[in-house]
């Protein structure tokens, strides 16, 4: 990838992106733009809804550079939604519809609001529409003055490890679609597929990139393995990026039926978010082949990026690849750079001289400076090899010691990713009397499988301290459709069932 073109942004030659989704209904007015749940919305409808939605927006009170925040399920009415937003310079904050009470009412209070969509302001402060909200028909469909968000998204995260936050995007509406399609390797023609929540970056970076660029877009409002890999048959999907938890899940589905699905015209298949357990990544690279399967690595924040092809992968075992955007490096706790093979934090930045890429809303960015500018740590823990492959270990914050040893959650749940059986899992430390910390294990799986069939499993493949002192079986995935683990919050759950004698 080291040959891979980075993003290159001519601000005064982009217009802003509710225009260049105008552009493309012009041209092609009866080209499907979305479907969802077997409906089809071509750009035209699209352009027709988007101007109504807005000038219904508008009279509610929504200015240039409000933010508009948007609780809604992956569908078509977010689409509408958001697309409305940037048509009035406004900036959509995606949220999604099933966060806990307290959770949203601490998002609302990190920043003003002029609408929401979706759902109601627990307060009574900020104005609201349902999720069914239609404008009113007598309003005009026709283009609307052109205007620029101060910033393309406003994304919510951090509920996971601390208290919420909002991640401004440092770039403004006139997003370059272009460029960034031609990085990532899709086509204006293609088919894209988006099952994460659009409430996640994955999601909404994938579905922003679709719009304006011109692809069709097709959503699920939730993932299903079965379902996701009819679309693919059915629509012909030639690009999409997801998390390595819904690769996971679709692996089961797959070899009882192989046949029963055309993955061929898959081209670019994206994985990002997580680890990816090296065992489904190689399955994935033997379903597809090794040319279609790409990982990133990179954050909501977007100072650097890496990438890594699945035939470059299977050289460089469980790397996540090389830097192709921005800069990154290896620290350890004094703040020296770290030599190669040697583990520390990850930290990164934009090319020195560019302009800052987000802004933290209720936060404070880890930072160490240097005489060129700042480097951020999103809080991984990583190495790099004498190529520049970067390695990831765990997240900084994830990890605990056993017996004064280094133990990476990671590594325990890739080990049980190898079991055929195991259709997710979670390892969080609890409190051990002698050793400090041992690792306990969160089972999701269809089959007969028990406690001591577990640990021997993860017996063979690592260490002694690093096999889970207790195994728990559930009957949920453990992580949302973006791949997320509120893992702090499972963590302090099992430790109050311990401390009150239940099992």
């Amino acid at each position: 990838m080291a040959g891979q073109p980075q993003v290159q942004t001519v601000r005064g030659a982009i217009p802003p992106i509710g225009t260049q989704i105008s552009r493309l209904a012009a041209a092609d007015p009866g080209a499907p733009a979305v479907t969802h749940n077997g409906r089809t919305v071509t750009r035209a409808e699209l352009e027709s809804s988007t101007n109504r939605m807005a000038r219904a927006y508008a009279n509610l009170g929504v200015r240039r550079g409000d933010y508009v925040t948007i609780a809604l399920a992956n569908s078509i009415e977010w689409v509408v939604a958001v697309v409305a937003t940037w048509k009035l310079g406004a900036i959509p904050q995606p949220l999604s519809p099933r966060l806990p009470d307290a959770e949203y009412g601490h998002l609302l209070d990190l920043r003003a609001r002029a609408l929401l969509v979706g759902r109601p302001d627990p307060r009574g402060i900020v104005p609201s529409v349902p999720a069914d909200f239609a404008p009113d028909p007598t309003l005009s469909d026709e283009a609307l003055p052109e205007s620029v968000s101060p910033s393309l998204k406003s994304m919510a995260s951090g509920g996971s490890t601390g208290r919420p936050k909002l991640i401004e995007a440092g770039g403004d509406g006139r997003f370059n679609g272009t460029a960034v399609a031609a990085m990532m390797g899709n086509l204006p023609t293609d088919t894209q597929l988006v099952s994460v929540p659009l409430s996640h970056n994955t999601g909404f970076t994938a579905a922003t990139m679709a719009l304006a660029t011109g692809q069709h877009l097709v959503l699920m409002s939730r993932f299903d393995p079965a379902e996701f890999l009819r679309l693919i048959t059915e629509h012909r999907v030639n690009y999409l990026a997801t998390v390595p938890t819904i690769m996971q899940r679709l692996l089961p589905v797959h070899r009882d039926n192989p046949g029963a699905y055309d993955l061929t015209s898959v081209r670019r298949w994206w994985h990002l978010a997580a680890p990816c357990p090296p065992k489904v990544k190689e399955a994935w690279i033997e379903i597809l082949g090794p040319d279609a399967v790409w990982e990133l690595y990179g954050g909501t924040e977007l100072q650097a990026l890496t990438f890594i092809s699945g035939t470059e992968w299977q050289t460089h075992r469980g790397s996540v690849g090389r830097v192709v955007s921005g800069e990154m490096k290896i620290l350890d706790d004094e703040g020296n750079e770290c030599p190669p093979g040697v583990v520390g934090e990850v930290y990164m930045r934009p090319k020195p001289g560019s302009r800052p890429t987000y802004r933290y809303i209720g936060s404070q960015a880890k930072s160490r400076p240097d005489v060129l500018g700042v480097w951020d740590s999103l809080g991984d823990l990583g190495w790099f090899d004498e190529e520049g492959y970067l390695y990831l270990a765990d997240r900084r914050v994830d990890m605990f010691t056993v017996g004064g040893r280094n133990v990476y959650p990671a590594e325990i749940e890739n080990a049980l990713a190898e079991h055929s059986e195991v259709l997710s899992c979670l390892v969080v430390g609890i409190p051990h009397e002698d050793l400090g910390q041992v690792p306990h294990a969160l089972v999701q799986t269809g089959a007969n499988l028990d406690e001591e069939a577990v640990r021997s499993f993860v017996a063979e493949r690592l260490a002694q301290y690093k096999v889970p002192r207790s195994v728990e079986f559930v009957d949920t995935p453990l992580r949302d459709d973006a791949g997320k683990a509120r893992r702090t919050a499972v963590r302090d759950e099992i430790i109050a069932r311990l401390a009150a004698g239940s099992p």
